[in-house]
């Protein structure tokens, strides 16, 4: 049963640890010289740590051991965040290769997937497809997992933009789990305010002018327990167009994501070059903060929100729709500015 202090624990918990955590870190990181160095790419100026990864991952595992129940594919999720917790973390220490990460993460979807039986068994009707048959499910599944993960990492590339952006989406997730979730989804609730409290407690150092990153380690396990809730969501049903919600709830990471790739696809280059070209650095160049940018894009995200549950009537299909005529329609107002931009300056 969702009591107030059932809830309001766990979240407690993982914040404090989190947020008396990060110090230490900060100390540790400086001494040993386990700085990001500037780069082409970023946009902060001065040696940063990038492990507040560290302490997001202290929080969320030891208020979610405590305070958490471990059924329904709970215990697999820890799993799965353990596993991609130490690939990050070496990869925030000493460079890993690509191919070694995207190996690490089949494995912790496959340990949800395969061992806890967490996966997508239907479209609910999206592109006129109801169940999936097992293989399918499963195979569609891991990419969904890989790709949110991805996609959470992608934006972590501004002070404070990937944790406002987490605590959001984790926060409605949990709401609906709150609501609706039952015995079954109820312990997602969990899982959400767990990680609600370690983002808030590390947003209190990487909020603009940020002195610590979540690095890999964070971004990594953040995107992967995304990528479950909004699975479990979907099976959940809370809402008539619960797919085309998901997607309305994740929006910006998902948009930013498959723009980017778009982009490098047609300019015949990878699509896993590192760029310039997300929509943060965007707003950035056009001439916002970026405090301006990370409320911009959370307010985005929000108004995204309330139009696919507003609106869920009007079924999966017409919401993705619309969803992605908006997200057409922005991408090219971003690139009419800053062409614009160039040209008047």
């Amino acid at each position: 049963m969702n009591t107030i202090p059932a809830l309001v624990l766990p979240f407690l918990w993982a914040f404090l640890i989190s947020v008396f955590a990060i110090p230490s870190i900060i100390h540790i990181a400086h001494s040993k010289n386990l700085l990001n160095e500037p780069n082409g790419r970023t946009i902060h100026a001065f040696l940063t740590p990038r492990l507040g990864g560290l302490a997001i991952f202290s929080g969320f595992l030891s208020a979610l051991s405590i305070f958490g129940r471990m059924d329904y594919g709970v215990q697999q999720l820890m799993a799965g965040c353990i596993v991609l917790f130490f690939i990050g973390l070496k990869d925030d220490i000493v460079t890993v290769s690509a191919f070694k990460k995207f190996f690490v993460q089949i494995l912790a979807a496959g340990i949800v997937v395969f061992m806890a039986d967490i996966r997508i068994t239907s479209f609910q009707g999206l592109f006129g497809i109801y169940d999936l048959e097992d293989g399918i499910s499963y195979g569609f599944t891991i990419l969904v997992i890989i790709g949110i993960t991805n996609a959470l990492n992608l934006i972590d590339g501004l002070d404070g933009l990937a944790g406002t952006i987490i605590v959001i989406i984790s926060a409605i997730f949990g709401s609906y789990f709150i609501l609706y979730g039952g015995q079954r989804f109820g312990t997602y609730a969990d899982v959400s305010l767990c990680l609600m409290g370690g983002i808030l407690g590390f947003l209190r150092y990487n909020f603009h002018k940020a002195i610590i990153f979540m690095g890999d380690a964070g971004s990594l396990i953040c995107g992967f327990i995304i990528a479950v809730l909004a699975i479990q969501f979907v099976e959940m049903r809370p809402l008539e167009a619960t797919p085309s919600v998901a997607i309305g709830i994740l929006i910006i990471p998902i948009w930013d994501t498959l723009r980017v790739t778009i982009i490098r696809l047609v300019k015949g280059i990878s699509p896993f070059t590192p760029d310039k070209n997300h929509i943060h650095h965007k707003l950035v160049a056009l001439g916002f903060s970026q405090i301006g940018t990370v409320c911009t894009l959370g307010i985005v995200n929000l108004l995204a929100v309330v139009f696919v549950v507003s609106f869920q009537e009007l079924g999966s299909n017409y919401l993705l729709f619309i969803l992605i005529t908006m997200s057409v329609i922005f991408s090219f107002m971003l690139e009419f500015l800053m062409k614009f931009r160039r040209v008047s300056g």
